[in-house]
């Protein structure tokens, strides 16, 4: 077999688009061996030491090279394949995108692949080819919480500025509660993890009690306060408030919650009377996403809470304080993307 000895030339942009081919993880194997083969040629290695790389026959890397040379980045695309025409027309694909963007008959909710493709005289499997296609899940669904605040943008903007550009020598806080946290035993023992078993749960509980959870949230340190408490009341609060700003005391404290009634009491309102160095920032209604604390307690609930077994609710407090000095020993701040209030959900009445 005939090779010539000259090594393949590329130029810097070919190089680059050939190496790009192989960074991407959506480019299919075959391109991203032909695009290996071709940089190798051009790094001047012969064409057997290709081979004895990529595993390509000598054949096929010559034939690649030509192709290459012939054809450029379109030479790398595999030619069209002799077999059964396509069945399925763009009017047949559109039929079934309409039909899946409209609802089914009631009582149903939603559609299967199996009752639209019974609907549109088609295979199942070609409703699900479309769907992917499309990136169409008519299974999944999620939910989502507009706030009908009319100063949404204005209270939203004021927690950005104090997550992104704080003011000097002053100090951020996002305090909310997580109120009424099971103390739940298992009555059986847990199964614990196999391969191709996850650990198992009984179903039965015992439940021992609830507690509540006070936390307070450092913006620009990630480090976490928190208190316990038998009950969420506005006394309570007022205690937490004192513990988390006790050392704070020649700094100015902006505190970031939401708009629960325990956080407007007279006993609150007394308590800013009396620490004029703290200002209150409350989030638009129905918009708690925005206070970073709700993030910590999503953190605590997937680490500690949701799969634990607590035998009392002493043994609850205990787990839940354990977990917060172990996520204080290595607490970042939290990376804050969103930054425009006006991109929000809205809903026309």
């Amino acid at each position: 077999m005939f090779t010539s000895q000259e090594p393949l030339r590329l130029q810097s942009q070919e190089r680059e688009t050939l190496q790009a081919v192989i960074r991407s993880t959506r480019s299919p194997a075959g391109w991203v061996r032909r695009a290996q083969v071709l940089l190798l040629l051009a790094e001047g290695l012969s064409v057997r030491r290709v081979q004895a790389q990529t595993g390509m026959s000598l054949r096929r890397v010559v034939y690649w090279k030509q192709r290459w040379q012939q054809e450029g980045l379109d030479g790398l695309l595999d030619a069209p394949r002799p077999g059964r025409p396509k069945k399925l027309t763009a009017e047949k694909e559109a039929i079934i995108l309409a039909a899946t963007q409209s609802p089914p008959r009631r009582p149903i909710t939603h559609w299967s692949s199996r009752r639209l493709a019974r609907r549109v005289g088609v295979s199942h499997v070609t409703v699900m080819r479309v769907w992917h296609k499309a990136g169409l899940q008519p299974h999944r669904l999620r939910r989502y919480m507009a706030s009908p605040d009319p100063d949404f943008e204005a209270k939203a903007k004021e927690i950005l500025g104090l997550y992104l550009n704080p003011p000097e020598k002053a100090v951020v806080f996002c305090v909310d509660e997580k109120t009424a946290i099971q103390a739940l035993d298992r009555t059986q023992p847990a199964l614990p993890l196999r391969s191709g078993k996850p650990e198992r749960h009984s179903v039965e509980y015992v439940r021992h009690g609830t507690v509540s959870l006070l936390a307070a949230l450092e913006v620009h340190t990630g480090r976490v306060q928190s208190r316990c408490v038998a009950r969420h009341t506005s006394e309570e609060f007022v205690r937490f408030l004192d513990e988390a700003v006790g050392g704070q005391r020649r700094k100015q404290i902006h505190l970031i919650l939401d708009n629960l009634s325990a956080h407007k009491t007279a006993a609150v309102r007394a308590w800013r009377e009396r620490h004029p160095h703290v200002q209150f920032h409350f989030t638009p209604t129905y918009s708690s996403w925005l206070n970073q604390v709700e993030i910590w307690f999503g953190m605590i609930n997937r680490d500690c809470i949701r799969r634990g077994i607590f035998r009392s609710v002493l043994d609850l407090v205990s787990k839940i304080l354990s977990y917060v000095r172990l996520y204080n020993r290595n607490a970042q701040p939290f990376r804050w993307t969103y930054r425009n209030p006006r991109r929000r959900i809205h809903v026309s009445p």
